[in-house]
């Protein structure tokens, strides 16, 4: 095929083979000659006159971007970020790239590669054979400008953005085929849900009884298993990738088919990703970042309501508030800080420098993640500083002994087996990529630069040990150096300006209601006061006023970005509105007809100028005497019919205002989530110490977890199953968010007369993600009151009386521990590291195991293993395994 002579022609051409655009530069240079003096110039900017170290490291850098001819991709990048830069788009680099000294020079990165010890061989080095990544963010509400500008400067047929295929899962094939042979919604439906989420159909059919049995029983279930198997993994849909541009020397026709995507505005390439590489087409990511747009907000705010420009590459790196607030634990929109994992190891922490953030930011993730406990330990002197061999102590020495960074294999293989950077990157790739044939010459490589280095041959294999687990999932140093100061700076924010950052943080949210619903809870409990809107004083997008949020219009349901524009104008024109019939006066009718308006009365937004029963009551009539008075005044013909008008202003009939509970309905219709007050305001306290997981952290916990949750039922849709037993689904919320509750026939035979609409009540169950979505299956409902006389909620499911819990030293007393492990993910290795955590804390307690192969998880009781479940041992054994992967019954 063309596509396999491409690939084949662009092997054996090797990298000379990459069709870089041409790059524009002054008569008389070179894009090498160029590309020095910029960077020549920008080092003069950036360091002191001389700087030895950094002048011999941008030299460095230059001859082997020159010797690879990729100065014209350096050229490239340097002009749509700058372009950014210039139109106030915040930006930054993610990965490796950061580490370039050129880069920083060019002012591509604003992280000093010098200053933060950021290698450049984990980017680019003399024995790479493939394209350097420079990967960056834009603000996700502005990356659109840059690719815009890039298709202006190259022209619109050498840009394109890349196509992305989206496969048929089991499940959605069985859906697909079902549909087609018009088999009842139902009973494919049954079927889907037997297949395990991930897995393929011959797995579920091995691994699910029921799933094989329907299909021996029904010959059209039959059928229909063997048809979805045949499109199993077909592409399904194309759509855009997220991030992925091409930029083309030539005419990309010359080179890869293209097509408009199905909005009709982007022209994409045919060919995916992988192939427009291998083919030699430059791909670049252009990625949007929300909370640099959130940045940019809060900046905008700050500058516009206290007049005060803050320059986040001027801001101190030691503020005192910004790491007491980190202690804390008051990480919500905190970027790659959120989580119940992450907040409690940096409340365990105690962060006093941005090397902390950075570690912290690296660390959390499967593999390093086992070293977070010992890391914390040895930075507050608990636990020695150790290392396997003293030529190790000083490259971790900063880490306290502890490998944090890709770049830590790289530096312990330079100094243990004196391997060169290019060769230490190499072997990094090799683990990384789990590369069976690679790893093994690259261990014996190592273990034998050991020997020579006079390291004992035991010694080189326990440091190799090491190496397998962590570089599979670790971070680059530059990449944490990046994103640390990223979380840095909304740390500081939020710390300094907690109004204004708070107010970018929802403004983000907007159009989410449960994102805009936790933040709103983080602010109240910030003693921040959150309005609710008003056509006085809102803007269209959340806005600060005083010391308070107040909601903008355009949150209300209904209410367009017309309708919000004409409020504000008739307001900047003539001044707030001191009644109904004075607004409908003064807006066009157009734009603010009979539905927006109701819709604004129900959320609030009238109440500084009236009762919301009052308005909507005498709504038609207000909007014909507006109509007629408009008339009136555009003829010229007022007086006697304007007094009259003027006279049936609803201030002066009385109607009794809706109920307090009337009014926050309301309230949550029109806007998705209470402001003014919340149902369960009142009972919070009481609910947040009978819970172990609020509802917007349920995407945080590990799949089939055990959680206890707690909150109103805002919906109840009762129905029965195909054999006729009832069941329900509810709706749960509480002050951070809402998720979907499903209550089995067992447990609504139980439970059903609890079931009612604005109920406050505990759910314990068994959390399901897919699709990034959490639901609750649960096993135990009780209500609040009822769970008030036994703090906390008993996890055993037991029954005491009339739905009341059993005394709370039986419910306070755990007697099993159980540990879940995804063995796919974890493999021997994982089950050898479990066995050891639970050996050294042997006690009274059995341990159940549930393994998770292929979607299917086994329990086995650890019958030889009895331990102590201390807090402690929950905490390493999450550390390891993630979150949620432990709890007691």
């Amino acid at each position: 095929s063309t596509l396999e002579i491409a690939e084949r022609a662009t092997f054996e051409l090797g990298l000379g083979s990459i069709k870089l655009p041409h790059f524009p530069v002054p008569e008389g240079e070179t894009p090498e000659s160029y590309l020095r003096n910029l960077c020549e110039a920008g080092l003069r900017q950036k360091y002191a006159a001389g700087a030895p170290e950094a002048r011999q490291r941008l030299e460095y850098e230059l001859s082997i971007i020159e010797r690879m001819g990729f100065a014209p991709y350096f050229l490239i990048v340097q002009d749509f970020v700058n372009f950014a830069k210039r139109n106030g788009i915040l930006t930054t680099v993610r990965g490796s790239a950061a580490g370039s000294l050129v880069l920083y020079a060019l002012n591509v990165t604003d992280v000093d590669p010098i200053g933060y010890r950021l290698p450049f061989e984990r980017f680019l080095n003399a024995a790479r054979v493939t394209m350097p990544d420079i990967d960056v963010d834009f603000m996700d509400s502005r990356r659109d400008e840059v690719i815009r500008y890039v298709m202006d400067k190259y022209g619109h047929d050498h840009v394109a953005q890349i196509i992305t295929f989206g496969t048929m899962g089991a499940r959605q094939a069985v859906r697909d085929v079902g549909r087609v042979m018009g088999l009842p919604y139902g009973d494919v439906d049954r079927i889907a849900k037997l297949i395990p989420f991930n897995a393929t159909l011959d797995d579920a059919v091995r691994s699910e009884p029921e799933l094989s049995g329907a299909a021996e029983e029904n010959p059209q279930i039959d059928r229909l298993l063997d048809l979805a198997r045949k499109l199993e993994g077909v592409a399904r849909h194309a759509s855009t990738h997220a991030a992925g541009v091409i930029i083309s020397r030539d005419p990309l026709t010359d080179h890869v088919p293209i097509q408009r995507a199905t909005n009709g505005d982007v022209v994409m390439t045919q060919y995916d990703m992988n192939a427009v590489e291998r083919i030699g087409l430059l791909k670049m990511d252009f990625l949007g970042l929300a909370n640099l747009t959130i940045l940019d907000t809060a900046l905008k705010i700050l500058e516009k309501t206290r007049g005060i420009a803050v320059d986040l590459k001027a801001i101190p790196l030691d503020d005192r508030k910004t790491f007491e607030l980190l202690s804390a634990g008051e990480t919500v929109g905190i970027f790659q800080l959120e989580g119940a994992g992450m907040t409690r190891y940096l409340k365990d922490l105690r962060p006093t420098s941005i090397q902390d953030i950075m570690a912290m930011v690296a660390l959390f993730r499967p593999g390093p993640m086992a070293n977070i406990p010992s890391y914390i330990r040895r930075k507050h002197g608990q636990e020695p500083i150790t290392v396997l061999h003293p030529v190790l102590e000083p490259v971790l020495r900063e880490t306290y002994g502890v490998m944090v960074y890709q770049e830590d294999v790289m530096a312990v293989a330079q100094a243990a087996a004196a391997f060169s950077s290019s060769e230490a990157d190499v072997l990094r790739y090799a683990i990384g990529k789990k590369i069976r044939d690679k790893l093994q010459q690259q261990r014996a490589k190592f273990i034998a630069g050991c020997v020579t280095q006079g390291l004992p041959a035991l010694v080189a294999e326990q440091i190799f040990e090491l190496f397998e687990p962590f570089a599979r999932y670790g971070f680059n140093r530059a990449h944490a150096a990046c994103y640390g100061l990223i979380a840095y700076y909304t740390a500081y924010l939020k710390a300094n300006y907690p109004v204004e950052y708070m107010t970018a943080v929802m403004s983000s949210a907007a159009g989410t209601p449960d994102k805009v619903a936790a933040a709103v809870a983080e602010t109240q409990r910030m003693s921040i006061s959150v309005l609710p809107p008003d056509v006085n004083e809102s803007l269209a997008n959340f806005a600060v006023v005083g010391d308070a949020i107040r909601f903008g219009l355009s949150a209300v349901k209904n209410v367009g970005g017309g309708s919000v524009e004409a409020i504000l104008q008739a307001r900047e024109e003539g001044g707030p509105f001191s009644s109904l019939l004075d607004l409908l006066e003064r807006v066009d009718p157009r734009a603010v007809n009979k539905r927006v308006l109701v819709s604004l009365i129900k959320a609030g937004a009238l109440d500084s100028i009236g009762g919301r029963a009052q308005m909507l009551a005498l709504l038609d009539s207000s909007l014909d005497a507006a109509l007629r008075l408009q008339q009136e005044r555009a003829s010229g013909q007022t007086g006697l019919f304007e007094m009259a008008a003027q006279a049936e202003t609803p201030e002066e009939i009385q109607i009794e205002e809706f109920s307090k509970e009337e009014l926050l309905q309301m309230e949550k219709e029109m806007l998705g989530l209470y402001i003014s007050d919340h149902p369960l305001r009142h009972v919070h306290a009481a609910l947040t110490a009978r819970v172990n997981v609020a509802l917007h952290q349920l995407l945080e916990m590990s799949d089939k977890a055990t959680v206890v949750v707690g909150g109103i039922i805002t919906g109840v849709k009762r129905t029965t199953t195909k054999s006729g037993s009832a069941m329900a689904f509810l709706t749960l919320e509480d002050l951070t968010g809402s998720c979907e509750v499903i209550i089995f026939p067992k447990t609504y035979e139980q439970v059903h007369f609890l079931l009612k609409r604005d109920s406050v009540i505990i759910v314990r169950g068994k959390l399901d993600i897919m699709e990034q979505q959490a639901k609750i299956l649960a096993d135990r409902i009780i209500p609040l009151e009822d769970a008030d006389e036994v703090d906390p909620i008993p996890l055993d499911g037991s029954r005491n009386g009339a739905g009341a819990a059993p005394p709370v030293e039986e419910a306070a007393r755990p007697s099993t521990l159980h540990v879940r492990v995804d063995t796919a993910r974890f493999g021997e290795e994982g089950l050898h590291r479990l066995r050891e955590v639970l050996g050294e804390r042997r006690g009274e307690q059995p341990v159940f195991l549930h393994l998770l192969s292929a979607g299917r998880e086994v329990v086995l009781n650890a019958r030889d293993l009895r331990v102590a479940a201390t807090p402690e041992l929950r905490t390493e054994l999450e550390t390891i395994f993630g979150p949620g992967s432990v709890w007691q019954e």
